[in-house]
């Protein structure tokens, strides 16, 4: 009997714990990829995990077994041999990361022999990641293999949607997550072949509503109320959204993002507010014990153009709509500097201190300078320049 295998690049906790669930749910056999010796170690040597779920009525544990990791440092060559027979290859290694994990993809691509194509999907916290991986990915292929492949590969970007929390010290490979998920595949790309059959994927002819519904209502409330409860002295997230008034400025920014997401996607008020009931209730859940200091690490990706604050504000101000409670919540983003262990906070302190302000806000937001949210950033920057 011919057996499903799928290759995961990255073992950290969403990779075991959302991707890797659902693939061996769905009868895979789960290669891990990593370079991280002591997790490719861990895994080799206990042969299972668990993975515990989270919800309101309690908690339900899952055995995960039936997988092999291949550290990429020592392995490359067994790598791209797996890539060459799997039938899907994912990733969650971070955005900043999809660039080193290109070659051995290219390579497996190039060795296919198989008569079908791979399914190739980046399960980021980005927006059409695997385009980005994709094109990584295509810079090392020969012609012949760019000429034919539809052939040996498909490239599919997806949503995902899953809060991992803080995890016990002790855990190990072991698993904490939420009860609650989306993942979403869109499913043009696999025309003329078989998507990949993988057990709570959602496949659908677009994926921009979405990802921009996720990104703007999950990652804008969970990053305002990191950054509000940074700037207040909370510790926890679930504290920060037990305080009124940071639970109030969340909220005022999601009717903002609400409003773009029904009035571009045509999804209806009465779905995006049950939506955003759900996300308050999600991270305000204590069970799903959060620190205020992870959620809000990496502020300059979250401030970059088409992330969290200035994507859904820079939509807003071209539609000539309300976007002032995002722009406050992005002034938050911009005080989140020099945080212990967070090298992207001690970058941000170093542009704000060293630029200036129309410098600084140009290189942090990308946006143009003509463009009407422009004004309302650079007076931002120049607040927190002031102010720090």
């Amino acid at each position: 009997m011919y057996e499903k295998k799928a290759v995961h690049f990255g073992g950290g906790n969403i990779g075991r714990g959302f991707v890797a669930e659902f693939l061996h749910k769905s009868g895979y056999e789960v290669i891990f990829v990593d370079v991280m010796d002591k997790i490719i170690d861990a895994l080799n040597s206990v042969h299972h995990y668990t993975v515990t779920e989270i919800g309101e009525e309690g908690e339900r544990e899952f055995d995960i077994d039936h997988y092999r990791a291949l550290n990429s440092k020592y392995s490359m060559d067994q790598v791209i041999e797996e890539i060459a027979t799997a039938d899907v290859v994912t990733c969650a290694v971070g955005p900043n990361i999809l660039k080193f994990i290109a070659e051995p993809v290219a390579k497996g691509i190039e060795a296919r022999k198989a008569d079908y194509p791979v399914a190739v999907i980046a399960c980021e916290n980005a927006i059409n990641a695997t385009n980005t991986w994709r094109g990584f990915i295509e810079e090392r292929l020969s012609q012949a293999t760019k000429d034919d492949l539809d052939n040996r590969a498909r490239f599919a970007n997806s949503a995902i949607d899953r809060i991992v929390p803080q995890q016990d010290p002790d855990a190990g490979l072991n698993v904490k997550i939420e009860k609650f998920f989306e993942w979403c595949v869109e499913l043009p790309p696999f025309e003329g072949t078989q998507h990949p059959e993988i057990d709570g994927v959602h496949f659908v002819d677009d994926l921009e509503p979405y990802i921009e519904r996720k990104l703007y209502t999950v990652n804008t409330s969970h990053a305002t109320a990191a950054y509000y409860g940074k700037a207040r002295g909370k510790k926890l997230i679930h504290d920060a959204m037990h305080d009124k008034e940071i639970h109030d400025l969340v909220r005022e920014a999601l009717k903002e993002t609400a409003h773009l997401v029904t009035s571009k996607h045509g999804i209806s008020e009465e779905e995006q507010m049950d939506y955003v009931e759900k996300i308050i209730a999600r991270i305000s859940n204590p069970a799903l014990e959060d620190a205020v200091e992870r959620v809000g690490r990496a502020p300059l990706r979250k401030l970059s153009r088409k992330e969290r604050f200035v994507g859904p504000a820079s939509q807003l101000a071209e539609m000539g709509a309300s976007f002032d409670n995002l722009v406050n919540a992005a002034e938050m983003a911009l005080r989140f500097q020099n945080v212990e262990g967070d090298e992207e906070s001690a970058e941000l302190a170093k542009i704000l201190k060293e630029k200036d302000a129309k410098e600084a806000t140009l290189q942090i937001t990308g946006l143009d300078e003509s463009h009407p949210l422009f004004p309302h950033m650079l007076k931002k920057v120049e607040l927190v320049q002031k102010d720090t």
